[in-house]
């Protein structure tokens, strides 16, 4: 439950008609920094997505005041209680679209997009013998968690995958097909862009693995591993059965492990999955490269403690 801690972590989106989105985006990091509240927001003709991070006070007046906005009136958000705040800072930034997809012929979700599926119908879905699933979302973010027997598309963006689709799955038009995204948001658009590139039969996931991951009935069956999330979290549980499986692998040992670091060398930066020990041993390097990089932050962290325990 929400209160059992006293910070919360919200996660929100809405297509919705936004018609001046700098002043919008200026007029709203005033409002969120008036609250104390920290995360990333976009903003766009096409509407709004964010998350944030505050206290149960401060997220509450938030999502309150946005819904009494006849815009995002309603607006769904999803919550998740924390011990302190999951950011560091707050951004509220315009852009053109408010998830980059970049297409010549851009998807209006209010126009085309699949059907939506509650937790427990996509969950029959899946297992459905002409179903097939696929991942909409990037190759750093399935590494540590995906839907059994998902597609998972090798794209490090999200503007990547109608290119992979066209090249690896033009002939599963006439299946059944099931598409997830953390949130719900990417999927929306992206369902849109199945169907019109042929596909007959689109649905997706309503809520997102998020949501999934909180549905009573389901509680998160089938879902293996855990959910890659854009703050200092990283990763979250989903799965609420009894199974509990791993995915990952150590980039480094190769033993099971979704722990997943951003490589010490700030030229390079990867996320990748790491277990402690390694972090250790190879100075939280993705390569022999990055470890001997002189900006390297591991090693520049070892030399200051070095330089402080001199001083003692």
């Amino acid at each position: 439950m929400d209160d059992e801690k006293s910070y919360r972590v919200l996660l929100f989106y809405k297509y919705v008609t936004i018609d001046n989105p700098q002043d919008f985006a200026q007029e709203h990091l005033t409002f969120c920094k008036s609250l104390a509240l920290k995360g990333r927001i976009l903003v766009a003709k096409e509407g709004l997505n964010g998350t944030l991070s505050g206290t149960q006070e401060q997220t509450q007046i938030y999502m309150d005041t946005l819904h009494r906005d006849p815009r995002f009136s309603g607006m769904v958000f999803k919550t998740d209680s924390a011990d302190g705040h999951a950011f560091t800072k707050m951004n509220v930034r315009a852009r053109k679209e408010i998830v980059a997809f970049k297409l010549k012929n851009d998807i209006d979700p209010h126009q085309m997009t699949g059907k939506h599926l509650k937790p427990k119908a996509f969950h029959d879905a899946m297992q459905e013998e002409n179903a097939i699933l696929i991942d909409a979302r990037n190759n750093y973010e399935t590494q540590i968690g995906h839907f059994r027997h998902a597609i998972l598309p090798d794209v490090k963006t999200f503007r990547d995958l109608p290119d992979w689709i066209e090249k690896n799955l033009a002939d599963c038009k006439d299946k059944k097909v099931l598409t997830y995204c953390t949130g719900g948001i990417r999927c929306e658009k992206f369902s849109g862009y199945l169907l019109k590139a042929g596909f007959k039969d689109v649905s997706q996931l309503d809520g997102g693995i998020v949501e999934y991951g909180k549905d009573p009935e389901v509680k998160g069956e089938l879902y293996d591993g855990k959910c890659y999330v854009f703050d200092k979290r990283i990763s979250v549980p989903v799965n609420r059965t009894d199974e509990d499986v791993i995915v990952g692998h150590c980039h480094r040992c190769g033993k099971p492990c979704d722990r997943i670091v951003n490589c010490a060398n700030p030229e390079c930066n990867k996320q990748y999955i790491c277990c402690e020990n390694c972090e250790k041993k190879y100075h939280r390097s993705c390569s022999a490269t990055c470890r001997s990089h002189p900006r390297n932050r591991y090693n520049l962290q070892l030399a200051r403690r070095g330089r402080e325990t001199a001083k003692v």
